[in-house]
């Protein structure tokens, strides 16, 4: 006797989100093969635009119900739509649509940031053939929505088997925008093949992690794992290597110590929209999917992985900062930055209660937008050649070459002091709310001494952030000859990037208490 085939049910709603940027990511690769050359840019940026702004309102649309419910398994626990991962998918969608806006953006001479022809060897003839011809890379855009498609997936991930697609969903894609920058190819290559390889091994690390969880659970599903943790067969050391090359995997998308090496490299030869985005979402959806395995999987085994995260804390906070004080670059001292921004955020991650995750999700989101806001500033800022017709050059991003930009740009340059400002904590600020928050957690969780650290790290950061804003406004510009720095006229989208980025960082410095409690009404994971 057969028993009759039962359709599964699958609650197609909750996946619209994750459909709209991945079916508009397959719908732009056909845009590439069949729309006209010419119109290829304005059809994809549409595309993509509308794709973020419908996933957006996805999210909203999703909220209330889940919130209610406490959240829906779908495709039989591959995939988790608590509050946490849609509060996650939400911040991914909505700060990948601001970041859109500084990809897109050109000069008025019709210049964007990224090469005309990518795979072209850097100073052959070919390449300079597409720069005169004006060739676009309008791939960037199809491949930004399967990067965020991986992102959005990554912290909703019910099992490692999921979780592993998605890191590479998310992953390959910046692996091949970081190589694609106009100016300075061949460090732009570098930094590109620098994050494949070195992703690669953080992949492996993690694939060979689920294998050992595997072995120890005979299940991939988390809350399989979790419930395996409980009980006693014998099998510990297993266990425990296998959490640990796991937490390896995602530490190295966070860009913490001591799996930080990529980090500096990648931002400063990566396009700069790109680096923008990159250090905003990727942070955000890989300590998403870090929340879920910390918070469902390793309680049982607090005293035995918690303290490596302690450490790792530690290390990021203390490393980034230091680093970062002697750094002459704005885009490796922004990435120095990031990895001490990793260190605050486990601060909060390792707090192990409710007001923990809603911290980290705030500090996130409150990040991101100071970050997308800084790099998009930093994008703007060029060098320009003092010869005939002062034709405009790489971005200006040595610290001496922002010598009096405040006097000569004060609107540009109050905006990026607002975002430093920020990232240094200074109250009033998103980045004040995000630290308190986190840090207040941690208290909560009873790692006073985590704080403690935390705060003498936040206070020595203070320091090469203010000494930037000194030197735009309080330092006379100190012309290279031949050489002067200006601000690259362009279409607009960057202002308005920027403009969001401020409007966001005040508001949430101003006015958190709405946000800090739409996370806290989120602050459950799905077990």
């Amino acid at each position: 006797m057969t028993s009759a085939f039962v359709a599964p049910e699958i609650p197609w709603a909750h996946l619209v989100p994750v459909i709209l940027v991945l079916g508009a990511g397959v719908v732009g690769v056909l845009v590439e093969a069949f729309v006209p050359r010419r119109a290829r840019r304005p059809v994809q940026l549409a595309l993509a635009l509308v794709a973020l702004a419908g996933a957006v309102v996805a999210v909203s649309a999703l909220w209330a119900g889940v919130r209610d419910t406490g959240g829906t398994v779908v495709l039989g626990g591959s995939m988790l739509i608590d509050g946490p991962a849609l509060a996650l998918q939400g911040m991914i969608a909505l700060l990948a649509l601001v970041s859109l806006l500084v990809v897109a953006d050109r000069t008025t001479a019709g210049e964007d940031a990224f090469a005309p022809s990518a795979a072209a060897v850097p100073g052959s003839e070919y390449e300079e053939l597409a720069r005169r011809t004006g060739q676009q890379q309008t791939e960037i855009y199809p491949l930004i929505l399967f990067a965020v498609g991986g992102m959005m997936i990554f912290p909703a991930a019910g099992d490692l088997l999921t979780l592993f697609v998605a890191l590479e969903v998310l992953s390959l894609p910046l692996y091949l925008l970081s190589g694609t920058a106009r100016r300075r190819r061949l460090l732009s290559q570098e930094a590109s093949m620098k994050y494949f390889l070195l992703g690669a091994f953080a992949s492996a690390f993690f694939l060979f992690g689920a294998a050992l969880l595997y072995g120890f659970s005979g299940s991939l599903r988390l809350a399989d794992i979790a419930a395996a943790t409980t009980t006693v067969t014998g099998l510990d050391p297993l266990l425990i290597a296998g959490v640990l090359l796991l937490l390896v995997g995602l530490l190295f998308k966070v860009g913490a110590v001591p799996f930080h090496s990529w980090t500096p490299d990648v931002y400063q030869g990566a396009p700069t929209p790109i680096t923008g985005f990159m250090a905003a979402c990727t942070k955000i959806a890989a300590f998403g999917a870090l929340l879920r395995i910390v918070y469902v999987v390793l309680p049982p085994l607090e005293w035995d992985v918690m303290p490596v995260l302690w450490v790792v804390a530690v290390l990021s906070m203390v490393v980034g900062t230091v680093i970062a004080i002697v750094q002459t670059d704005v885009k490796r001292m922004l990435a120095y930055s990031s990895i001490a921004h990793a260190g605050f955020v486990l601060v909060g991650v390792v707090a192990l209660t409710s007001s923990g995750i809603s911290s980290v999700l705030f500090y996130l989101l409150a990040y991101g937008l100071a970050t997308i806001g800084a790099f998009a500033v930093v994008s703007l800022v060029r060098e320009v050649n003092a010869g005939p017709g002062g034709a405009i050059v790489a971005e200006a991003t040595h610290l001496s070459q922002w010598s009096g930009l405040g006097q000569r740009h004060p609107v540009l340059a109050g905006a990026f002091t607002l975002f430093l400002l920020s990232f240094a904590g200074i109250p009033l600020t998103a980045g004040f709310t995000g630290k308190f928050a986190v840090f207040s957690a941690a208290v909560e969780g009873g790692l006073t001494w985590l704080v403690v650290v935390g705060v003498l790290a936040s206070a020595a950061a203070v320091f090469f952030y203010v000494r930037l804003v000194v030197l735009m406004f309080f330092t006379d510009p100190v012309g290279t000859p031949g050489e002067s720095t200006t601000v690259v006229p362009s279409e607009g989208l960057t202002a308005v990037a920027i403009g969001l980025g401020v409007v966001g960082t005040i508001a949430l410095g101003v006015l958190p208490s709405p946000v800090l409690e739409l996370f806290a009404d989120a602050a459950k994971f799905i077990p």
